[in-house]
């Protein structure tokens, strides 16, 4: 059976997982009658809910006599650690662009890799049966985004199909509103080569690139076969970059991908996709081979981590009432773990050994893994993201982000004005059509933390934000954070509606009555700039004395209920998020306000 290793990219929501699926459909993987789940490769539940690919995943459908390995790797920046490695085990790529959006800062992320890497891309044209689409422009569009890749002369010479992924039909021609995904087969069967260079005599070896676990299997390593045959209970051994043996071992079992199932084979041959489970120390960029072989395979490199996160114990008067894992030994075996299988994270642990600092991709990411962490029941105490600087040639260096907005024109010049003071600079403006303006913007990547709600804010809901990180830069100096104190409990209880209702005045609230508080716990934003203790307790003195007329019944504007980004994002450096399975709260790092009066004059002196 002749084969082919192909991945598609994309822009977040540009419908790379939808199209997946009716390729599954039409290939004849699932039955016409078999029940099949939406976004079936979304298999993990924080991506049915956000409708998001986090992680990559391989799937393979048969069609005509080929079997065609896909990869659906993730759309978003964030987890592009994923991306990066995908791409060395595929011999082609799908590039699907939104017939309205165009090509966004993402799609251009993954598409700089995978060209630099020299694959040929097919470019899918999605969505063609928007009203708003405008298919030459974004033709255009991409073709010069592959000339600013430095794209060679055979990639710029793609083939262009266009299709409606939902509606499960691509054709060469932009009128085509009804069909199959028969061209898009044909396509990928034409122009994507068969895995080049497969020596099938030559000894086996394997570069791992996703790394999971299974509790019955134990770790399990995908990744393409590079060179031989590899038989059930061969006997194997594990590289590390520099050729040093980590283990030995035998190949306990080798499964295939068919359809959504990881099928248990007997072998594997050169150029297929495979996991593969007997090795207990061997982790992701580690060579796989026959005991014969001492030479590596050349790995990706992966790019830095530019965000960290302070991950601590939770110490709050409330630690341990909602969760079952609250030891830092608990947390710190969970990070080890998330470290290992995903090669964009870092994990450091602090002297006294009750926090750690984990580096990351951006907000997303980490905000991904402490919603994974508070689902399995952690409680954690989290800082404000920091960015991670570092010396370069001409001193202190900070990261920078391309960031990108569609935005009503209206709402333009705030925009451009709030992106000012986060000492961003713009690089284009251009209107998009529709009465919308899109912005290019080069900002440092510390201006962007917490900006995301005050950009909602300001657009009414209606503007769109992509960033992508670009390059470290020299340091633009002090940026303002956020204008606003907070209001904080000066004792523990439970909110009070009479206490919440005088309060009001001062600012936004953030607790509704009964919610349960503590000293130096956050709840609402004070309406001045500095930090203000209040009593949110406080219940109505009763007295033998009748009052004229009846008291009015009190109505409490509803609190603001921050998601957890949203949190991280609005908390300053003195404060923290106590995360927990059931709740978010707000806090200051020092409960006590003599330790805050303490902690601000060393601050202030340093």
């Amino acid at each position: 059976m002749s084969l082919r290793n192909v991945a598609i990219i994309a822009h977040v929501d540009h419908g790379k997982t939808t199209l997946v699926d009716q390729l599954f459909r039409q290939s004849g993987t699932f039955r016409d009658n078999q029940r099949v789940e939406e976004r079936a490769m979304d298999s993990n539940d924080l991506e049915k809910e956000r409708g998001i690919t986090i992680l990559a995943k391989p799937t393979s459908v048969d069609w005509n006599g080929t079997r065609i390995n896909i990869v659906d790797t993730p759309g978003h920046a964030d987890f592009g650690g994923e991306v990066e490695r995908i791409l060395s085990m595929v011999d082609g790529v799908i590039l699907l662009v939104d017939s309205s959006e165009g090509a966004m800062p993402q799609t251009k992320f993954v598409t700089g890799k995978a060209l630099k890497l020299g694959l040929r891309p097919i470019v899918v044209v999605n969505k063609i049966d928007r009203p708003d689409s405008r298919i030459q422009e974004v033709l255009d569009e991409v073709f010069d985004l592959f000339v600013s890749l430095e794209a060679n002369d055979e990639q710029l010479d793609f083939p262009v199909l266009y299709a409606s992924g939902r509606n499960g039909y691509a054709s060469d021609n932009t009128d085509a509103r009804e069909g199959t995904l028969t061209p898009l087969f044909e396509k990928i069967v034409d122009h994507v080569p068969p895995p080049h260079e497969v020596d099938e005599n030559a000894p086996f070896t394997f570069l791992a690139t996703l790394l999971d676990r299974d509790n019955f299997l134990g770790r399990i390593l995908t990744g393409r076969v590079q060179t031989g045959v590899l038989k059930l209970n061969q006997p194997i051994h594990a590289l590390d970059a520099d050729g040093k043996v980590i283990e030995t071992g035998r190949a306990t079992k080798i499964m295939a991908f068919r359809g959504l199932e990881r099928v248990p084979v007997n072998e594997a041959n050169a150029g297929d996709i495979i996991s593969l489970a007997g090795l207990t120390v061997a982790t992701v960029a580690n060579t796989i081979a026959d005991p014969s072989v001492s030479e590596p395979i050349t790995a990706q490199p992966i790019d830095p981590p530019t965000l960290s996160m302070r991950f601590a114990v939770n110490d709050s008067p409330m630690a341990g009432r909602e969760g079952d894992k609250v030891t830092s030994r608990m947390i710190r075996d969970r990070l080890l773990r998330e470290a290992e299988s995903n090669v964009a994270i870092k994990v450091t642990e602090s002297a006294d050994k009750d926090s750690f600092e984990v580096a990351g991709r951006g907000e997303l990411q980490l905000g991904v893994l402490i919603e994974t962490m508070r689902r399995e029941g952690f409680e954690l105490g989290i800082s404000r993201p920091r960015v991670l600087f570092r010396d370069g040639e001409n001193g202190r260096e900070e990261p920078y982000e391309t960031v990108v907005i569609d935005v009503d024109d209206e709402f333009s010049g705030t925009v451009v004005d709030k992106m000012n003071m986060r000492k961003a600079e713009m690089t284009d403006m251009r209107p998009s059509g529709g009465g919308k303006t899109r912005i290019t913007f080069s900002a440092p990547s510390r201006g962007l933390i917490g900006y995301h709600g005050e950009f909602l804010s300001d657009t009414r809901g209606t503007g769109i934000m992509n960033r992508l990180f670009e390059k470290y830069g020299p340091h633009k100096g002090v940026i303002e954070g956020r204008k606003n104190g907070v209001l904080i409990s000066n004792g523990t209880g439970e909110a009070n509606a009479y206490a919440l209702n005088s309060l009001e005045d001062r600012g936004i609230l953030m607790v509704a009555p009964g919610d349960p508080l503590y000293e130096g716990m956050i709840v609402g934003e004070n309406a001045k700039t500095d930090d203000l203790e209040v009593n949110p307790m406080k219940a109505k003195q009763l007295t033998n004395i009748r009052s004229s007329g009846k008291d009015d019944a009190i109505r409490l504007t509803p609190p603001r209920k921050l998601t957890l980004e949203q949190a991280i994002a609005y908390i300053d450096d003195d404060e923290m998020v106590e995360v927990t399975p059931k709740s978010i709260r707000l806090r200051k790092r020092h409960l006590d306000p003599h330790e805050r009066k303490r902690a601000k004059r060393v601050t202030e002196a340093a």
